[in-house]
This record gives structure tokens, sequence and C-alpha cells, in this order.
């Protein structure tokens, strides 16, 4: 018998059996913390995608005046929404309650200025998986963070304001437009910005509310951002002269007839002159120009009629700014356009001081209420012309059709929806690069 054990002793055979079995728990539980690993990420994965939307939720209230305060994401009405809506099953895929705190704006970093509106958000969870319990003692905690910010976008001389589904700007014909800075829609269509024809566009950034239709006209380089914030109107706080301030009686209707020339107006024959807030300015019930018209800085209140300018006329006014109103205090009266002929030759800038100092056209808000949805202006002009200053058509249309070699030095135009067509040519020159208004998104910035 202790023959026999000596030589089992002694034996070799069935060793690597022994040393296989006493390193198996050590595999399996290697392939079973591989797993786990792989599902820590995957709820990793999760709680940020809960954290990035509960961060842009999170500013999108500040935005809208909503509660959003530091502390627990329950107490920030639109977070907690956020939350529920749209990560209701996260307890079901975690087998746990994160913890979600807010912090607004952020504690610490670039972002905790309060005027970057930023919002951070911090949630976290723990959790322990049957294979990685058996060599941890304590389950691991996922965290996942996420900051959103208002940033600034770019900046925006052409803003259409239009808010519906359908096509905001477009581009057609052989249209070339080299603007030195951006341009923004508020429309939601599929083609919120559409160039189309032979038309070349530079223009850069180019953003839209909706959608941003695939195009080759935009110059290679051009920045687009689909999807954006819509655009404030830059202008909502200019309003048109008060009815009290127009003089008693119509104001004159001022023509100047072809082959006819005026550089000198008379009161009472040719305008009336206004008062109060408004005192010294031009009352004017309709402007028509077919000649050689000079006329005086100054703001010319246009009461219910159009500007038009003719195809052979030759307009220069300096300093100058045209309010296109109408005195009653209705909510729908009849308020003109602005219609100016391919082959007139126009030459004006804007007013410097006062009320609509840097506006050359500001046409009232309630321009569309008279005549529907097919009021428009037409922006014209021939080779030798030049504009400068900021155009103003909040409800109603724009189109810039004109000839080759048009000058627009720093032309800046808000309106409800704006085309370039025919065979215009602009070339908008700001000094400095400082044209435009300056544009802003959502974004996730940490």
């Amino acid at each position: 018998m202790i023959s026999v054990f000596r030589n089992l002793w002694k034996s070799k055979r069935g060793n690597a059996l022994v040393i296989a079995a006493a390193s198996l728990p050590l595999v399996i539980g290697s392939a079973g913390l591989a797993t786990d690993t792989v599902e820590w990420a995957m709820w990793k994965r999760q709680l940020q995608r809960t954290a990035d939307s509960a961060a842009l939720a999170g500013v999108y209230g500040r935005l809208a005046s909503q509660t959003v305060t530091t502390g627990a994401c329950s107490l920030s009405s639109p977070i907690s929404t956020d939350l529920n809506s749209s990560h209701s099953d996260i307890n079901n895929r975690l087998g746990a309650t994160p913890t979600c705190t807010v912090e607004s704006p952020p504690a610490t970093g670039t972002w905790a200025a309060a005027g970057f509106n930023a919002v951070k958000v911090t949630v976290s969870s723990q959790r322990g998986l049957s294979f990685s319990g058996l060599f941890m003692s304590t389950a691991p905690t996922i965290t996942a963070t996420a900051t959103a910010a208002v940033v600034q976008s770019g900046r925006y001389c052409v803003v259409s304001l239009d808010n519906k589904t359908e096509t905001g700007l477009s581009f057609s014909g052989s249209a070339t437009v080299n603007l030195g800075c951006g341009l923004k829609t508020n429309a939601k269509g599929n083609s919120a910005v559409n160039g189309a024809g032979s038309s070349t566009i530079t223009a850069s950034p180019v953003a839209a509310v909706g959608q941003i239709a695939n195009s080759g006209n935009f110059a290679s380089g051009t920045t687009f951002q689909p999807y954006s914030s819509p655009q404030a109107d830059p202008f909502a706080t200019v309003n048109a002269p008060a009815s009290t301030t127009f003089p008693s009686g119509n104001c004159p209707a001022f023509r100047v007839n072809s082959n006819a020339s005026q550089s000198t107006l008379t009161v009472n024959s040719d305008y009336k002159a206004m008062s109060g807030a408004s005192a010294g300015y031009y009352c004017m019930a309709s402007m028509t120009l077919n000649g050689n018209v000079t006329l005086p800085s100054g703001v010319y209140v246009i009461d219910g009629g159009d500007l038009s300018i003719g195809s052979q006329a030759n307009v220069t006014c300096s300093g100058c700014t045209f309010v296109l109103t109408n005195r009653s205090t209705s909510t729908t009266p009849t308020v003109g356009s602005v219609n100016m002929n391919g082959g007139a030759t126009v030459t004006m800038s804007n007013s410097t001081t006062g009320t609509y100092a840097g506006l050359l056209f500001y046409q009232d808000r309630r321009a569309t209420a008279a005549n529907g949805n097919g009021q428009s202006n037409l922006i014209n002009g021939n080779s030798t012309s030049s504009y400068a200053g900021s155009m103003y058509f909040p409800s109603t249309n724009v189109t810039f059709n004109g000839t080759s070699g048009m000058s627009t030095a720093c032309v800046q135009l808000v309106a409800w929806q704006v085309s370039f067509t025919g065979n215009t040519s602009i070339s908008n020159v700001c000094p400095g690069g400082q044209g435009g208004w300056d544009g802003s998104m959502v974004r996730l910035v940490v």
C-alpha cells in the first residue's frame, strides 16, 4: 500500500487537468468581466444621451423663461419634462433610479458666466452585475455629464422672418450674390433655403430652422447650419411714427415726371411737415419718381402709398430713410410697397441719426394684413446704382432683380421672404467685416 501511494505521489499524469480546473474560475471570471464592461459602456452611453438631452432642454427652457434652478433635476420643469417624456424607461434599462442634478449656470469652468445661458446636468447610477460582483465588493457608479449653452453661430446680413413650412430664401436665374456675411431664415420647410438655376451664392454661414436644399450653387467652403434656432427680429423695437404726429388732412402725393428735374421740396405742396416725436419728417401720400430727383436728407413718411421709381429715373438721396406706413390705427391698414424699375439709376444711403438710424427702408409690420400674401417689394437698379443701409420689410416679400454691377455697400436686409433672381449681381462690402447681426444657437459645449 505504501509503495502504491509513493508511486502515485511521483506520477505527473493529469497535472494539466488539475491546473485547468484550478484556473477555470479565473477564465470564466475574465470573460464575465469583459461582458460586464460592455454592459457598463452601453449604460454610460444611455446615461450620456439622457444628460445631453436634459442639458439642451434646460437651455431652451431658460430661453423660454421657464424655471431652471441649481439642484435636483426634478425642480427644473423643462429638464424634468424631458426626462419623463424622452427617457421614462431609463430605470428599467439600468435597474436602478439614477441621480440627476443640475447647475444653472455651471458652478465652475468656462461656461460658469450666467450670460451664456448655460446649463450643466449630471446623471449617475449604480448597479452590480453577476460576474463582476464575484470580484467587487461595491457596484461601480456610472456618471454622465453634459453642458449646453447659447453660442454664437455667425453674422447674418440677410434674415428671412418667415416661420412657416416653406422656402424663406431663394436664388434663381443667373443671380450672383456675394454678401460678405451670412444668410438665415426662420422657415421650417424641407427647402427653407433653395439655390437653383445658374445662381452663384457666396455667403457663410447659411442657416435655417428647417432644411437647406442640396445645391451646387453655393461657393466652396460655405458653412451650412440647418435646424438652427430662430433668429430674432433685429428691428423689433423700432416702430412706425405715431398717428398723433401726422399733420391734419391728407399729405400730398409727390411726383416727378419723366424728363423733369427736382432738387428741392416745398412744404404743403410736395410734402407736409410732421410734429411731436416725428418733427422734421416729410409726410407724403406716395412717391412716384420718373425724372431726375435729388432729395434732401431726412425721413420720408409715406402715408398709405407706394414708393415707385421708373425705368428712366435718376434718383439720389444721401442720409435718408423711407418709412412706408399708414396713420390709421387699424390693424389692417393699406401700407405701400417699394417698386424700383431695373433701368433706373438709384443712389441711396441711410439716415445716421434718430429713430431710424441705419435704416434705408422701413415698412410697417401691418403691411401684409392689407394686401394679403401677394404683397411684395422689388429692389432693382442699373449697373451704376448703389444702395447703403438696412432694409426692413418684416411682413412682406422682397425680390432683388438688379442689373449686373449694382453696388450694395453694407446692405442688411430683413424681410418675410427674400428672392434673388434674374441677372442680379450683388457684391456687399461692410467696413471691417462687421455687417449683419449676431446669430445664436443652442449647442452642447462640454
